[in-house]
């Protein structure tokens, strides 16, 4: 996989995750009728998005850390929901886990583009 595609992947299942937290909080399945103020834990999320759009390597490194919240609040909320909420949970995780491995490869060709098939 080339570096352009592991960047195109990463910044599409980043994308995808603040809008399933801001459609989930909002209008599918909001704690609260009418929303709620979980919506906020999608400003984390818009913080890298530049950098992670022009394939800047602390954006990538800060959001792989950032990212297993995301995956424990979904994992978590999994467990506990019911309904829509618990499919929004599924979701969130599975996003958060595809991007975790999405980043985790991209920094991986960043730090040694010249190694195609190597394992190191």
């Amino acid at each position: 996989m080339r570096l352009e595609t592991a960047q195109n992947i990463s910044a599409a299942l980043l994308i995808a995750l603040i809008l399933l937290c801001l459609a989930w909080e909002l209008w599918l399945a909001p704690l609260r009728p009418h929303g709620s103020w979980l919506v906020l834990k999608t400003l984390p999320l818009l913080l890298p998005l530049f950098g992670i759009l022009h394939g800047r390597r602390k954006a990538y490194q800060w959001l792989s850390l950032l990212i297993w919240f995301y995956a424990m609040e979904g994992s978590l909320r999994l467990a506990v929901e019911t309904g829509p909420a618990q499919f929004m949970a599924g979701a969130e995780l599975v996003l958060s886990l595809g991007l975790f491995a999405s980043l985790a490869l991209f920094l991986r060709k960043k730090r040694n583009p010249s190694s195609h098939n190597s394992i190191v």
